[in-house]
C-alpha cells in the first residue's frame, strides 16, 4: 500500500516501463484490462476500489491524492498511461516538467475508454506510438495533434529514429520542424545510412527534394535542409546547417587487433585519431570487430560497452574466407587467421572494400569500413 503524503517521495515498486494509474471505479476496470494486455506495464489504482487480487497481479494501491503520486512514477518509467481527465493531468504534470528530450511519454484515456489522447512527448518520448497501441488494446480511437503526423510527412525529431540515427545536434530541431510542416522548401542529402526513411506508401510531398549532394542542395536554397552522413562536413559545407539537422546513421564498422593487455585508453586513442584522419565521426561507429580470441580482452571490452557499441567475434575460419591482398603468416601462425582487422570489418559491414584497409599504432591495429546501403 502507498500512503502519499506532503512533501513526501511515494515509494514505488518498478518492474515495467510502462505505469497505468487510475483513481476512478470504471478507471480501474479499464487500467486492469490495460495490465492485463501489456506485459511491461504496472498498474496503480486508489485502495478503495480493492478487488482482493491485487497482490497476486502486482497491482499496486494508494491513498490520498495521486498528484502525490505523479512525481515519483515521473522520474521512473518510460511512459505513464493515465485514466483521468485531460485537464486534471495537464494541471498535475505542469509542475515536474523538465525537457522534452527526457519527460516520459504521456497518454491520458477517458472514464469510457472511447479515447486514448497522447498528450506529452509525443514523437521523442515515443506517446503517439503509445496511443496508438493502447487504443487498438482498448478498441478505442486514438487521438494525436502533432503536426507532422497530421500531415503524414517528415518528423524531424524522429527522423531515421528506427533505424539509429541520432542528431548531431537537437539546436535547429524546432525550426527545421516549423519549416516541414508549413511546407516550406525542404532538402534532403543523405550520404550513408538505410534509404527506407520514408513511412507512408506515397511520393514524397513536393516541398521535399532530395539532393545528391550538400553542394547542389545549397545552389537549390532551401528553407531547411535535413543532411545524413558519416562524414565530418567542411567549412562550405556547414552552410547547409543555418537551418539544417544533421544526422548521424550507425554505418561505421571498426576492425580491430591489438596485444593482450593493451589498455583502454590506448585503443580509444587509436580509434579516434583514425576517425578523425579519415574525416568521419565517432557517432557514427555501429560496431566494433575482432577475432574471437579477443573475446575477453578488456580494453576492447570497456570501450564497447563505454560507447554502447556492438562488439562481434569471429572465428579464425570465418576471417579467413575474405580474401586478403596481404595475408599475414605471422598472425595466423598466432590466431589461425591470416588477418583480424581487415576480414572483420569486410564481413561485418558487407563493404566490398575498406576506407581504411590496415594501420597499426603502438598495440593496436585497425581498418575500417563503412556499411552500403
Amino acid at each position: 500500500m502507498i500512503e502519499l503524503q506532503e512533501a513526501q517521495k511515494a515509494v514505488i515498486q518498478q518492474k515495467g516501463d510502462y505505469a497505468v494509474v487510475a483513481i476512478t471505479k470504471h478507471g480501474v476496470e479499464l487500467a486492469r484490462k490495460l495490465g492485463h494486455s501489456f506485459q511491461h506495464a504496472d498498474v496503480y489504482y486508489m485502495a478503495k476500489f480493492e478487488k482482493g487480487d491485487e497482490r497476486n497481479k502486482d497491482i499496486q494501491l494508494f491513498t490520498g491524492s495521486v498528484r502525490l503520486l505523479l512525481p515519483s512514477l515521473f522520474e521512473a518509467y518510460k511512459g505513464l498511461i493515465i485514466i483521468i481527465s485531460l485537464g486534471a493531468v495537464v494541471r498535475m504534470i505542469a509542475p515536474i516538467l523538465k525537457d522534452k528530450k527526457t519527460d516520459p511519454a504521456v497518454v491520458v484515456i477517458d472514464d469510457k475508454g472511447e479515447h486514448v489522447i497522447s498528450v506529452l512527448s509525443g514523437h521523442i518520448g515515443g506517446a503517439n506510438e503509445l496511443t496508438k497501441e493502447v487504443a487498438a488494446a482498448l478498441k478505442a480511437r486514438p487521438i494525436i495533434t502533432t503536426a507532422s503526423d497530421v500531415q503524414e510527412t517528415i518528423a524531424v525529431d524522429l527522423f531515421g529514429k528506427r533505424f539509429g540515427w541520432i542528431w548531431d545536434s537537437a539546436e535547429k530541431l524546432t525550426p527545421v520542424s516549423a519549416s516541414v510542416v508549413n511546407e516550406e522548401k525542404i532538402a534532403v542529402v543523405q550520404e550513408s545510412g538505410e534509404k527506407g526513411w520514408w513511412p507512408y506508401g506515397r511520393p514524397l510531398p513536393g516541398n521535399i527534394q532530395p539532393y545528391s549532394s550538400i553542394q547542389e542542395a545549397l545552389a537549390a536554397k532551401p528553407d531547411a535542409a535535413l543532411v545524413v552522413t558519416h562524414r565530418n562536413l567542411s567549412e562550405d559545407e556547414t552552410e547547409i546547417l543555418h537551418n539544417g539537422v544533421l544526422y548521424r546513421p550507425k554505418v561505421i564498422v571498426l576492425g580491430m587487433g591489438c596485444n593482450r593487455g593493451t589498455t583502454r585508453a590506448e585503443i580509444e586513442a587509436v580509434m579516434e585519431e583514425t576517425l578523425e584522419e579519415l574525416g568521419f565521426s565517432k557517432k557514427s561507429v555501429k560496431a566494433v570487430c575482432t577475432i574471437d580470441l579477443k573475446k575477453d580482452e578488456a580494453g576492447l571490452l570497456e570501450v564497447v560497452n563505454k560507447n554502447r557499441w556492438e562488439f562481434i567475434n569471429y572465428t579464425p575460419a570465418e576471417l579467413n574466407a575474405i580474401e586478403l591482398q596481404n595475408p599475414s603468416e605471422t598472425v595466423f601462425k598466432y590466431t589461425g587467421a591470416y588477418g583480424v582487422s581487415e576480414p572483420a570489418a569486410l564481413l561485418y559491414s558487407g563493404a566490398e572494400q575498406l576506407a581504411l584497409m590496415k594501420k597499426k599504432s603502438g598495440n593496436v591495429t585497425i581498418s575500417v569500413a563503412v556499411i552500403p546501403y
